[in-house]
């Protein structure tokens, strides 16, 4: 089955480039939550905890720290798990498929082989053009760009 282009609603704010590491180091280091804790938020935030259950319905919860100690969970399920290749997650549902009270964004992430490299795409897909542009505002660009680089230095010392 051919997926569709992720990129293509108006709502998706877009991360993609290659990456000089194999699509199985990079996939290892989103679902390692020993390692997803190193590189998933730009430094000097921090991440204090991380919970995978990496399977279609399996819950995640990511904490993130700022530099000033406040916490900000953040609970979703996985959609789509292709190992290596492929995951799909959201903050729509919790645990359980419980609805979340306030859903901002579904991520597909892609890990597509390319010779020695990888093409690394992140997709944030959002239920509006207001949450959509309230991303964009919160520095979604230099902020997943910032953690593409953290997961390009770690994933190349596996």
């Amino acid at each position: 089955m051919t997926q569709p282009n992720p990129a293509q609603h108006p709502h998706d704010l877009v991360l993609t480039r290659p990456i000089p590491v194999p699509a199985e180091k990079l996939f290892r280091c989103w679902t390692d939550t020993g390692l997803l804790k190193q590189w998933f938020v730009p430094k000097p935030w921090t991440i204090t905890r991380a919970e995978v259950d990496l399977r279609p319905g399996g819950a995640s919860l990511i904490v993130m720290r700022d530099p000033d100690g406040k916490e900000y969970p953040n609970a979703g399920v996985y959609l789509e798990v292709v190992p290596n290749r492929r995951l799909v997650f959201t903050d729509a549902y919790t645990a359980g498929w419980v609805p979340s009270a306030k859903p901002f964004f579904t991520a597909v992430v892609t890990f597509e082989p390319e010779g020695a490299q990888t093409r690394y795409t992140a997709v944030a897909r959002h239920w509006t053009e207001e949450a959509r542009q309230q991303h964009e505002a919160m520095g979604f660009h230099t902020g997943w760009s910032l953690c593409a680089d953290q997961l390009e230095a770690l994933a190349a010392t596996l």
